[in-house]
């Protein structure tokens, strides 16, 4: 049993998903999540100033940034689900996860082409396409609920407890906590 709770905490591969205790995927992930979030926040401004169109492009960008980011998280974070033992709670969580980012980057990667149509007029964006964009928004904050509960609740590519304790230890030198 322990080695299969270490298995899921070690790398398939460590220059591809990063070294043991520090994985690479929960950096990537700030870039979409930030394209994406900027993107509904252009969004909703550019319905709300009175020239739009710099919004509207803006949030073109910022939505194709985001699908960039969302593929390279998903090539490394693909890995770390490989290093989670099959048929367990924590793969399955893995796979709900998994198949919740494809589909967000799907919709985002649509969402982008319907707006590339628009691309360049100064019309605000149009209620489908921010309300397509809110709703990507939300499955993607359920996606990251589950990515969360794979790292605090399953340990997925966190060290284990041992590693950890040696935070904690008093440093017999310096006599106080560094």
């Amino acid at each position: 049993m322990a080695e299969q709770t270490d298995h899921g905490k070690r790398p398939v591969s460590a220059v591809l998903a990063g070294p043991y205790g520090h994985p690479f995927h929960p950096i990537l992930v700030t870039l979409p999540i930030g394209a994406w979030v900027s993107s509904l926040v252009f969004d909703i401004a550019s319905r709300i100033v009175e020239d739009p169109g710099f919004l509207t492009k803006g949030s073109v960008w910022l939505i194709a940034i985001g699908v960039l980011g969302a593929l390279a998280a998903a090539t490394v974070g693909f890995l770390d689900l490989l290093a989670i033992p099959t048929g367990t709670p924590a793969f399955r969580t893995g796979l709900v996860h998994m198949s919740l980012n494809v589909t967000v980057t799907v919709a985002y990667a649509v969402n982008l082409v319907w707006r590339r149509a628009d691309y360049g007029t100064p019309d605000a964006v149009g209620v489908g396409q921010l309300a397509l964009s809110a709703a990507s928004l939300a499955a993607l904050a359920a996606s990251g609920y589950l990515g969360g509960k794979l790292v605090f609740r399953h340990g997925v590519r966190v060290v284990d407890e041992a590693t950890q304790a040696e935070a904690f230890e008093h440093s017999s030198r310096r006599g106080k906590h560094s």
